[in-house]
């Protein structure tokens, strides 16, 4: 069974918004353009998650909520503290905890973590700006085997807003 895996980077946040936290950092309105703009990509794409998990931080909540309407079912996310800034490791203990119906998750999260986490699935460089959406693929018959084979995902896609229409 083929198991795909989204990651996606926050939109742009909003340095100037007077947040008392980088965890509280909202979206800039090019955040707010980008993140249906990039929903709408995957839907054309046939890449709707059945899964989301999201870092619980306010630019990846809010990326998330401009994205959700796209998706026909819209999956409710699971906001997790053990994403905000996580890596390839906090990506691995959440998706540990799939069942294995699931085919298609996504992640929305930070960088540095992302990119590594990409780079390594994939044995690929990856560079993950804003709002950039990684699409991996592997075959695996169930998530704790598709998650131990670093470099053996396929990276099928990366969507990027500046390169959308």
């Amino acid at each position: 069974m083929k198991r795909r895996l989204i990651l996606l980077r926050h939109g742009k946040s909003d340095w100037h918004a007077g947040a008392a936290t980088d965890h509280a950092r909202p979206l800039n309105p090019r955040g707010r353009r980008d993140a249906p703009r990039v929903a709408a990509e995957l839907v054309a794409r046939k890449w709707v998650p059945s899964h989301v998990w999201s870092s619980d931080a306010a630019r990846t909540r809010e990326t998330y909520m401009l994205m959700a309407p796209s998706f026909n079912p819209s999956p409710e996310a699971v906001f997790d503290n053990a994403l905000y800034l996580g890596d390839l490791e906090a990506i691995r203990k959440r998706l540990s905890s799939v069942g294995d119906e699931c085919t298609t998750a996504m992640l929305v999260g930070h960088n540095p973590g992302w990119e590594e986490a990409a780079s390594i699935l994939s044995g690929r460089d990856v560079s993950m700006t804003t709002c950039n959406a990684v699409l991996l693929s592997i075959k695996a018959a169930r998530w704790s085997e598709a998650l131990a084979m670093d470099d053996s995902w396929k990276l099928v896609e990366h969507i990027q807003p500046r390169r959308l229409k």
